[in-house]
Order: structure tokens, then sequence, then C-alpha cells
């Protein structure tokens, strides 16, 4: 079965009037117009940035020879006269001129996919931005699956994607650039106006998210709470300082005082028990953060009841559905399908599936919809909202493993598919196969 990529516009059917030989095209309907002025769009963003690059270019061209001092003036005067004409910004002026050098010279399939609009220029700029970083041995490695990443996905969904890529093929190093990066941490106050300020905490992104996780889970409790005024910001800033000050949650509502860090890490599970296994397999991933060293997720794997640990194993007896007897998902189910999509299931969402809600995406009490994995996905509340109530119709394709297809009013179909696909097994030569996507390898929550 094939399904339309992600943006497939709704098909307007031509016509021939009767009785008559002229033809009537297709009728372009509201969508179509702005979709036909963002291509626009792209194709000029594609071709400003190869006459900035030769104006560059043009301009450098008269100094060959001066020494390296007369070409950092001639560059200043370049982002000088551009951002006068342009009448933008210098800043904004030495933007445009990096991104036109790395586009022409270095990343020119992403330039030619923007000169014919099959991606868009937000795409072109996150793709420099991030494969700059990497170091040029490795960038060859890279470039063409970070073009067909932008050409297939919307640009939050591919700003993920694409440095979960970089991460994947800069593993074998990542040890040693934790280790060095670590050593860094450190804490300080950046001072504000109006007796307001910054507290920067620089540490491990593990750590910095189990914590706003936690912070964010007591401040919901919180604002429940009767006579609570406070926005939702206002008490996770209270929380951070009097947990930071006082050191104890004894003040706090019972329901938001036993409340603690959790953070989702998914471990090949030989990886744990083995080096060599562990160099030759897929980096460990903690959800929101990416991938992390072997060494950190061994250590969140020890056996601390806080940390949901995901592992690879055949015999992980999965519930995969109650059927029709419950309504709520069993919690192994609820994680199951939590792990699987790793985000919302919305079109572009990034929100993170454990801050989701799991939706029914066939009615339980409406449309006689179980209670399965095949029939569940995590919606964050603003998508969830818009599926009920936004006259959008969504359903999960079957034996997809998890793609979830988004039907809008106007008629046109976006498909949504999950992070990871749950592991099947199926008994071939006397044993038992791993069957589906290679991404099943990483396994399920048990």
């Amino acid at each position: 079965m094939t399904h339309p990529p992600l943006s497939a516009p709704r098909i307007v059917a031509a016509r021939w009037e009767d009785d008559v030989d002229d033809f009537i095209p297709p009728v372009p309907d509201a969508v179509d117009l702005v979709l036909e002025t963002a291509t626009m769009l792209s194709v000029f963003a594609a071709e400003r940035l190869r006459r900035i690059e030769a104006l560059r270019r043009e301009e450098l061209a008269l100094i060959v020879g001066l020494g390296s001092g007369a070409i950092d003036v001639a560059e200043r005067s370049i982002r000088l006269e551009l951002s006068a004409a342009m009448r933008i910004t210098e800043y904004a002026a030495g933007r445009l001129l990096l991104q036109a050098d790395a586009l022409v010279n270095r990343y020119s399939g992403a330039l030619d996919a923007l000169g014919q609009a099959r991606i868009t220029e937000k795409h072109a700029e996150i793709l420099v931005d991030l494969l700059d970083q990497v170091m040029p041995e490795l960038r060859a490695d890279i470039v063409d699956r970070a073009v067909a990443l932008a050409e297939a996905e919307p640009v939050g969904t591919f700003r993920r994607r694409l440095r979960d890529l970089i991460a994947r093929v800069e593993t074998k190093t990542l040890e040693e650039r934790y280790a060095s990066a670590v050593a860094g941490r450190c804490i300080a106050v950046e001072a504000g106006t109006d007796g307001m300020g910054l507290l920067l905490l620089h540490a491990p992104l593990v750590e910095l998210q189990a914590i706003d996780g936690r912070v964010t889970a007591m401040a919901k409790v919180i604002k429940t709470t009767e006579g609570e005024t406070r926005t939702l910001d206002q008490i996770r800033a209270d929380v951070v300082s009097d947990l930071l000050i006082d050191g104890t949650t004894t003040h706090l509502p019972g329901a938001a005082s036993g409340i603690r860090a959790s953070v989702v890490v998914t471990v090949p599970a030989l990886s744990l028990l083995d080096d060599n296994a562990g160099a030759a397999g897929d980096a460990p991933v903690v959800e929101g953060v990416g991938p992390i060293p072997l060494s950190r997720a061994r250590e969140l794997c020890g056996g601390d009841a806080k940390w949901m640990r995901v592992l690879t194993h055949p015999e992980t007896g999965m519930v995969l559905s109650v059927g029709r007897a419950q309504y709520s998902p069993p919690p192994a189910l609820r994680k199951l399908v939590k792990w699987r999509a790793d985000r919302c299931m919305g079109p572009g969402c990034g929100m993170p599936a454990s801050r989701c809600e799991v939706d029914h995406q066939m009615a339980w009490s409406r449309d006689d919809g179980e209670t399965s994995l095949d029939n569940l996905a995590p919606l964050c509340k603003g998508h969830h909202t818009v599926k009920h109530h936004g006259g959008w119709d969504v359903q999960q394709i079957d034996g997809s493993g998890g793609a979830v297809e988004w039907t809008s009013p106007t008629g046109r179909r976006y498909v949504v598919a999950p992070e990871r696909r749950v592991p099947t097994f199926t008994v071939a030569g006397g044993g038992r196969e791993l069957a589906g996507h290679p991404a099943s390898a990483h396994g399920a929550p048990f």
C-alpha cells in the first residue's frame, strides 16, 4: 500500500464543458493559492542566495593578493553595503552571506532543492547551521541524507531528525566529546532589568530534561489547587526557587511534593553488557535529548526506579490490546504507545510523548474503537482538541506500524510516522527472527 507524502495537495479534477471544446482547468482553493506563493518564495530565496554569493566573489576578486587584512575589510564592506541596500541589520546581512557561501559552495544539493521549492528557506537555514558544526570529514556521509530529510519532513521534525542523524554519525566520538563537555558544567547569574535576571545552568541535557519535567509536573498539580491565581510559568519559576533555596517540598501540596524526575532512555540490551555490541549498534537515546554516551546510558539503567528503562528483548511480554474490556490503557500499553511515537503524532509537532494524552483514533464510546496499540497514539492537548473539534479526520493506517493519517477539512492528507516500530517475531529456520523496521531493534518498554 502506498500513501501520499506528508504535504500532498488535494487533487482538484479538471473537466470539459458539455457541447464545447474548451478545457476547464482545475480551480485552486485558498490553500493552493498560499502554497503557490510559498513556492515562489523558495525559488526567489535560492536565487537571492546565488546572487549574494556572486556579489561576494566579485568584490573579493578585486583584492586578490592584498592579504588577510584586506579580505576582512572587504567582507565587512560587503556586509555593510548589503545591509544598507536591503535595509536590514548587518547581523542579518552577515547571516545571508554565510548561508549563501555554504549553500553555493558546500551544499549545492540543498540549494537546488530550495530553487525547485522542494524545501523551504527555513529548512535550508537549519541544514547549514547544523551541518557546519559537523567535522568536515564526516559531512560527506550526511549531506545527501540531510537534503532527503528536508524534502520529506516539516521544519520542526527535520531539525530534530537531522540532529539525531548527525549524532549517530558522530557516535564513535560521542564518549570523548561528552567527557570533555561535561567538565565545563557551571552555573551563572545574568542580571536583567527591573530587579529581574536569569539563572543559567550549563549541565548535561539529561539532567536538565529531568529537572524541567519534574518542575512542570509539580506546577501543574499546584495550579489546580483552590485559590491559585499564578500562571504555570510563574509557578514553575517559584518551585525552582523554593527547591534551591529551601531544599524541601514539605510546604507544597502532598500530590506535588511526591513528584520525582522521570526520563525515558532507550538502549539496545546487548550494549549494556558488551562494549563491542555497543560500538557496533545504535547509540542509546533519551527522549527529548537524543543520543547519549553508552557509559551514561549504563548509569541511567543501573536500577534507579525514577528512570523508565527501555530495553531490546524478544521476550518483552508487552500488552498490545485489551479490546473493549476497558477504556483506559493499562500502564504498560500506555508506555508502549508513547515510546513508539516518541512525539505527539500531530503533523510537525515536537511535543515529547511523555507530555501528551493517549488518544483513541477510533472513538471508544462512539465508534466502538478498541483500547489497543493499533488504535492508540499520543497527541498534545492542542492537536487532541483539533482532532476532535477541528473538522479533521484522523486514522491509524492499517499495517503501517503506527503511522497516522490526518485528512484536513480541505481534503488534504498528511501522514505522520512514529519514531520507532514495535519489534515483532516470526518463526523461521527453527528459531525466532526479528521482523520489521530496523528501528525496532531498540525494543520496547517493560
